[in-house]
């Protein structure tokens, strides 16, 4: 009987399938498995691409915001003006002014120009402000979340505060004086205009200036008090002279700075809110908040 050599080594034995060749019955290997997806941050300065629901992420953050800013001191400050702006009306009203409706406007006129811009400096300057000034908003910064949704959320949160703070006592504080038709309308409208483009340039405000209370309180007192009674151009830059425009337009009362149109009165601060509330998301967004 012959005895057959041995095969060489790494030789296959007889009968197997070539190396490299499937078995049989054997499932062929399927595509290699994707890699996984890592969001971009080069499109975003180093942050992660927005990935999350930007409506949730907007209503957690106006919640938290709207906490962290009404504190106690604050609401309780700005109560007592309001208080003392109630008061106020009390004394017109019991005064008997032989206008009243003179009397009504003039006291609109005060509340919407001092009242109301210092009330929204107060929450406005802070709801951002006060996050970037300590350091803070770092633990925001971290989500991939757009800038824009935390500065509409500070803006809302700041109307939020404001409306029933201080717009809504002054428009039942001017039905103790005058319930005239118009002068309602026209109190409510300017209230409304009025906090809703202050609260945007407050809220910018606190992006772009370290501590913005100051800041505010120039424009408040000096640009809006003096400088805008200088000219026609400065005072097209005062949210003031809009608003007593939407008074005087409705009331046919004569106030000063009222120079522009019922239609002006109305659209021009509501442009500026846009504006301002698109430069606080740009600069939100360039600004080292580590």
């Amino acid at each position: 009987m012959t005895t057959l050599p041995p095969p060489p080594p790494g030789a296959s034995p007889p009968g197997a399938p070539p190396p490299g060749a499937a078995r049989p019955g054997a499932v062929p290997p399927g595509p290699p498995a994707a890699a996984p997806q890592v969001p971009s941050v080069a499109a975003s300065g180093g942050r992660p691409a927005p990935t999350v629901d930007q409506r949730a992420a907007f209503e957690a953050t106006y919640k938290l915001l709207l906490r962290s800013v009404a504190t106690p001191g604050r609401l309780v400050a700005i109560a007592a003006l309001a208080g003392v702006s109630i008061l106020t009306a009390l004394a017109v009203n019991a005064s008997s002014p032989p206008d009243r409706l003179e009397a009504a406007v003039g006291y609109v006129n005060a509340n919407l120009s001092t009242l109301v811009p210092v009330a929204v400096l107060v929450f406005g300057a802070a709801t951002l402000g006060d996050l970037i000034d300590d350091g803070s908003l770092v633990y925001l910064w971290l989500r991939p979340v757009p800038p824009r949704v935390y500065v509409v959320a500070a803006w809302a949160a700041t109307v939020t505060i404001a409306v029933p703070l201080v717009g809504a006592p002054i428009v039942l504080a001017t039905v103790m004086v005058d319930a005239d038709s118009n002068l309602l309308v026209a109190t409510v409208v300017g209230a409304l205009v009025a906090i809703s483009a202050y609260s945007a340039l407050f809220v910018m405000g606190g992006i772009r200036f370290r501590r913005a209370l100051p800041w505010g309180l120039v424009y408040i007192l000096i640009w809006e008090g003096f400088v805008a009674s200088a000219g026609e151009t400065a005072a097209k830059l005062a949210i003031r002279s809009y608003v007593r425009s939407i008074l005087a337009q409705q009331t046919g009362e004569d106030i000063k700075l009222a120079e522009f149109t019922l239609a002006s009165g109305i659209i021009v601060p509501l442009v500026v809110t846009v504006v301002a509330l698109a430069y606080a998301a740009r600069r939100l967004a360039r600004t080292d908040v580590a």
